[in-house]
C-alpha cells in the first residue's frame, strides 16, 4: 500500500512520531506524548524544519543541536523508521472505514486549535462525516451509571437538539453519552462522538452504522484505534468533548471521576458555558459545579430551547472567534506545520532547562507586533505581581515564548521583575522610564 496516496509527507511524519501502530507492548520505541510533541514541534518550527523534512533528508543531520532528556535523537530516528508498520496499519484502518487527520490538514477541527492551541492532539483517527468536526453543538456529559430518570431526560435532550438542528457532542460511552447520541440520531440529528477506546470496533458497530453511513455521525479519537479502555485516556478525552462544542450540559456528576474533573477543567479554562441539570440526588456533585461557576438548567425541558444554551450572552466563555481571548493565537501556536505556511516567525531561542537564562529573542517585524500585543496585555494581566505560570494560564502562550518576552520587557523597563518568589509586575506605559 502506498501511504503517500493517503497522507501528506507532513502527516506521515507526524503519525510516525506520535502514534502507535500495534499493541503498545509490542513496540520498542514509545511514540511522543502530546507534551513531548509540542516541545519537539516548536523546536522544529524555530529551526525552519518541517516534519516532512525528517523523511526526505538525513534526519540525524537535521537534528544536530536537539537536546531533550526524554526525547533522544535515537528515539526519533527509530520512530521515523516505522514506515512499514504505518503502511500495514493504514491498510487495516482503511478497510474498516477509518481515516486520519493531523493538525496540518484543513479538516482538523478549528475549535480544538483555537482553544487548546499546541496542546491540541497532533493526530485524530476517525470515521464518518469529517465536516461535522467543525459543526459545534451541545456537549452532553454524565455518568455511565446514571439513573433511569436521568437517562430519560437525556433522551429528551438528544431529541430536542435534533429538532433544532443542534449537533450533540459526547463521549460514546454507555449511559448518558450513548443515550444522548442515539436519541439525536433516531430523530435525524447529527452527533460527534469522542471515543476514549475501541474506535475500530465502534466503526463497525451496528448502533452507529446508520448514522455513519448517512453522514449524520462522526466518531473520532486521539488514541490508537484498537486501544482498550484506559482510565487515563477516558479522563484525557473529556477536554476534547468540551472544546468541540459551543456549550455543555452535565446531566449527572459524581463527587469523583471523569465527569466532575472534566467539568471543573472546562470551568477553569472557560471553553464553553456549563449548564447543570437539577437533581435531588444527595450523592451528586451537580450543586458543587454550580457553586464553581456552572448554571442550573430549567427543570422543565419544555421551557427552554437548546439553542438558548449556546447563545446565552450572559455566559462569557472562550468562544471561537473571540478576539480578546484569542489574542495570542498564531499559526506558530495553533497550526505549526500547515501547508502552505504563513510567513510568521515568533523568533525565540528555546531554554535548555528551567534553571538557565534564555537568549535574547530574534526580532522580526511580525514578532515585534506580537510582542507589543503581549506588552499591552501585561498592563492588566500583570497590574498586580504575577508568576510565569499564571501568565501561561491566562494567555495560553508557550513557556519559552513567555520567558523570552518577559526578559525583553524587563530589559526595556516595561516590566519589573520581583524576587522571592519570582514574579512580574507591569510598569505603566505612561510612566517615566
Amino acid at each position: 500500500m502506498n501511504v503517500s496516496n493517503l497522507l501528506s509527507p507532513t502527516a506521515q511524519a507526524t503519525l510516525l512520531l506520535t502514534s502507535h501502530f500495534s499493541k503498545v507492548n509490542r513496540e520498542a520505541a514509545k511514540p511522543l506524548t502530546n507534551a513531548e510533541w509540542e516541545r519537539f514541534a516548536l523546536w522544529l518550527k524555530e529551526k525552519s524544519i518541517t516534519p516532512a523534512d525528517l523523511l526526505a533528508n538525513d534526519s540525524i543531520a537535521l537534528l544536530q543541536g536537539w537536546h531533550d532528556a526524554r526525547i533522544s535523537v535515537e528515539r526519533i530516528s527509530e520512530l521515523l523508521g516505522r514506515g512499514h508498520s504505518l503502511a500495514l496499519a493504514m491498510e487495516k484502518w482503511q478497510r474498516a472505514g477509518l481515516w486520519v487527520i493531523t493538525r496540518s490538514d484543513p479538516e482538523y477541527p478549528r475549535r480544538l486549535k483555537q482553544r487548546l492551541r499546541t496542546a491540541s492532539p497532533p493526530v485524530l483517527f476517525g470515521c464518518g462525516n469529517k465536516a461535522l468536526l467543525n459543526a459545534g453543538g451541545l456537549a452532553v456529559i454524565g455518568s455511565r451509571n446514571a439513573s433511569q430518570l436521568d437517562l430519560d431526560f437525556t433522551d429528551q435532550i438528544g431529541a430536542k437538539a435534533a429538532s433544532e438542528g443542534i449537533t450533540i457532542v459526547s463521549g460514546g460511552a454507555r449511559g448518558v453519552d450513548e443515550t444522548a447520541m442515539l436519541s439525536a440520531l433516531k430523530q435525524g440529528g447529527a452527533v460527534i462522538g469522542v471515543m476514549a477506546d475501541s474506535l475500530l470496533k465502534a466503526a463497525t458497530s451496528s448502533k452507529w452504522r446508520k448514522g455513519l453511513m448517512d453522514g449524520h455521525a462522526v466518531l473520532v479519537s486521539p488514541f490508537y484505534p484498537e486501544a482498550g479502555f484506559n482510565v487515563g485516556n477516558a479522563m484525557a478525552r473529556n477536554k476534547y468533548i468540551y472544546c468541540l462544542a459551543d456549550s455543555s450540559l452535565v446531566i449527572h456528576s459524581g463527587k469523583k471521576g471523569g465527569t466532575i474533573n472534566g467539568a471543573e477543567e472546562n470551568l477553569k479554562k472557560a471553553w464553553v458555558p456549563l449548564w447543570v441539570k437539577q437533581t435531588n440526588d444527595k450523592d451528586a456533585a451537580n450543586a458543587d459545579l454550580v457553586a464553581k461557576g456552572g448554571r442550573w438548567l430549567e427543570a422543565n425541558i419544555r421551557t427552554f430551547n437548546i439553542r438558548d444554551l449556546i447563545n446565552d450572552e450572559s455566559v462569557r466563555t472562550n468562544q471561537v472567534g473571540d478576539q480578546i481571548e484569542d489574542l495570542f493565537s498564531s499559526p506558530t501556536q495553533s497550526e505549526l506545520f500547515a501547508e502552505p505556511e504563513p510567513n510568521l516567525t515568533l523568533g525565540f531561542t528555546p531554554e535548555k532547562d528551567s534553571g538557565q537564562e534564555i537568549n535574547e529573542p530574534a526580532v522580526s517585524a511580525d514578532a515585534i507586533d506580537f510582542y507589543q500585543l503581549f506588552v499591552s496585555e501585561l498592563q492588566h494581566l500583570a497590574k498586580k505581581p504575577v508568576t510565569v505560570d499564571e501568565l501561561i494560564e491566562k494567555t495560553d502562550l508557550h513557556k519559552t515564548q513567555i520567558n523570552a518576552w518577559l526578559k525583553r520587557a524587563v530589559n526595556e523597563g516595561v516590566v519589573q521583575k520581583l524576587h522571592r518568589p519570582v514574579r512580574y509586575q507591569a510598569v505603566s506605559l505612561n510612566a517615566d522610564r
